[in-house]
């Protein structure tokens, strides 16, 4: 029977290999896991081997896996209708309006519905700009938008490097210091992050910025914590010159920061905000950009020129609304709060044993360890933007880790720590044993 286990999941992989392309990667090497089922925080192969999963997939599983009241929800949305044109409604789509409007703040009371994390951003930036007239988006170097053209030339990150020469036109990138790498005093931190970026509307001309653009708290790029202030600060200037502020929270939102949103951590409610993710958890493809009502105002006598197929999809509505009934009914924000400070009091006792780990920044269950070869000079296992040949060791801790039974994020010197929001203390310790048996690895690397 492990035979024939072993040899299926041998001709999934190689028929995915040769008949698939694969994100981000060399198509040529690739090793992926055949996942067979999955449940709660873990995964399993077809040789039933376990896997915990500590980045809930692409920190979007929120809800963990194979929870059947979502499956029960969009099979009785199928048996009533799967799909309309999205200029007729469904109850589910008006529920689910209606709900989002209730959760979010101020007057974001209206749900433009979308694919994905991509297509939300993509429609924000092209209703901030038609609604102001205005052209250019400001953006953190040190952010991801989505990997769409528009989305991709948005985000700083280097992943929009190969594409350079097609980059879509208009986005302006500033950078923001964090405190860990920050050498000149706390206090000062707030104050240079300010008068940088008001340096940058200066010279770009105000009167020509349709939107800044911003994670409500910064994920892939290593959870780089925000100068306490700085949000605030950074809503009063866009008010001041009447630029949009447009806060995506593909990755931080739904209770990963312990709080519907992750602006909500820093006391502002922004114009648009961008949804996917842990909107739907993933078990339908959904997302949504919500509007203010001032902004939706404009549209009332005037065409609104934004449009897409599968807008407003009543079976992936339905997964959403019977998502969001989940993270209330399971107290799940709670829990995220109370297991990431369980999390951070666990890492705190790993920094005792392992020199490699230099720094973990976490907002509820949105975490990552920042590896460094020295904790003085704080050099990086790893670059930014590492090449192959200066990932050697981080690779050998990644391989470490799915070695030993654990799926999550590595990136460049960054260790993710983003387990679902079903997750107990007894799975944080699974988890952070694995890897500090893996970190034993980096700390050789350690001078």
């Amino acid at each position: 029977m492990k035979t024939e286990t072993l040899s299926q999941a041998h001709e999934i992989i190689q028929d995915a290999q040769d008949y698939t392309l694969f994100s981000w990667s060399k198509q040529k090497g690739t090793n992926p896991i055949a996942i067979k089922h999955a449940e709660g925080v873990y995964l399993y192969d077809y040789d039933d081997n376990k896997i915990i999963d500590f980045s809930s997939g692409l920190i979007n599983m929120n809800i963990g896996y194979g929870n059947q009241r979502i499956t029960n929800a969009v099979v009785q949305q199928m048996q009533e209708v799967s799909y309309v044109s999205p200029s007729c409604v469904t109850k589910v789509r008006a529920d689910l309006g209606k709900k989002l409007a209730e959760i979010c703040p101020g007057d974001l009371n209206k749900s433009f519905f979308t694919l994905c994390g991509a297509t939300s951003i993509e429609n924000g930036i092209k209703l901030a700009r038609l609604y102001t007239g205005r052209h250019k988006i400001v953006t953190r170097y040190q952010s991801y938008h989505g990997a769409t053209m528009g989305a991709i030339s948005a985000g700083g990150d280097p992943r929009r490097l190969p594409v350079d020469a097609q980059q879509a036109p208009n986005f302006v990138h500033f950078d923001l210091p964090y405190l860990y790498r920050w050498e000149y005093g706390e206090e000062n931190l707030l104050k240079e992050a300010v008068a940088s970026f008001e340096r940058i509307i200066a010279y770009e001309g105000p009167t020509n910025i349709a939107a800044v653009l911003l994670e409500g708290e910064s994920g892939t790029s290593g959870c780089l914590k925000y100068p306490k202030g700085f949000l605030k600060a950074v809503r009063e200037i866009t008010q001041k010159h009447g630029i949009l502020l447009i806060i995506d929270e593909v990755m931080s939102g739904f209770g990963r920061t312990g709080k519907w949103f992750g602006f909500q951590n820093h006391d502002i409610v922004p114009d648009m905000i961008a949804m996917a993710k842990g909107l739907t958890c993933g078990y339908m493809p959904l997302g949504c950009l919500q509007v203010s009502d001032k902004i939706a105002a404009k549209y009332d006598d005037t065409v609104l020129p934004l449009g897409l197929t599968y807008s407003a999809h009543a079976v992936s509505c339905a997964a959403a609304l019977e998502t969001i009934k989940v993270y209330e009914e399971d107290n799940l924000f709670e829990n995220a709060i109370a297991m990431g400070k369980y999390m951070e009091q666990q890492i705190e006792k790993l920094k005792e044993k392992h020199p490699s780990i230099g720094d973990f920044r976490n907002t509820g269950l949105l975490g990552c360890m920042e590896l460094v070869k020295n904790r003085k000079t704080k050099e990086p296992l790893a670059p930014f933007n590492a090449k192959p040949t200066e990932m050697e060791v981080m690779n050998k801790v990644a391989a470490k880790i799915k070695a030993l039974g654990m799926y999550t994020f590595v990136r460049w010197n960054f260790i993710f720590c983003a387990p679902p929001l079903i997750v107990t203390k007894e799975q944080i310790d699974e988890g952070l044993a694995i890897i500090s048996e893996a970190l034993k690895i980096a700390d050789e690397a350690c001078v």
